[in-house]
């Protein structure tokens, strides 16, 4: 595999909110609902929210300067996320988020790479 570059947005932590979030939220909007979920927005981490169905995710990012916002459709499936019953928000390692981006069970990784839940 090639060498990756430097990283054009730092992420330190990544947070889940269970909560769905409608699609055609934009900046503004999503900002004012994770500081509502999170307590506020702090630099240098990923927020992800889901709409309903599962398809659709999108993720705030504050880098300490300005506000990223991205957003992510899958073709096909859903994407596996937290029950909104368990607990309002989850953090993730970068392995879970690579796991749940591409639609993966990202809950049965864990931070040593142990699998846990089948």
């Amino acid at each position: 595999m090639a060498a990756r570059g430097p990283a054009v947005i730092r992420i330190d932590a990544i947070w889940l909110a269970a909560e769905p979030l409608d699609m055609r939220t934009g900046t503004d909007t999503a900002l004012a609902r994770v500081v509502k979920v999170f307590g506020a927005a702090r630099p240098h981490h990923a927020y992800l929210f889901a709409n309903k169905s599962g398809t659709r995710m999108k993720v705030l990012v504050y880098d300490g300067l300005g506000i990223w916002l991205a957003a992510r459709r899958l073709n096909r499936g859903r994407f596996i996320w937290s029950d909104s019953g368990s607990t309002a928000t989850v953090a993730l390692n970068a392995d879970q988020l690579q796991a749940l981006a591409t639609g993966l069970p990202w809950k049965t990784l864990t931070a040593d790479h142990v699998i846990a839940v089948v």
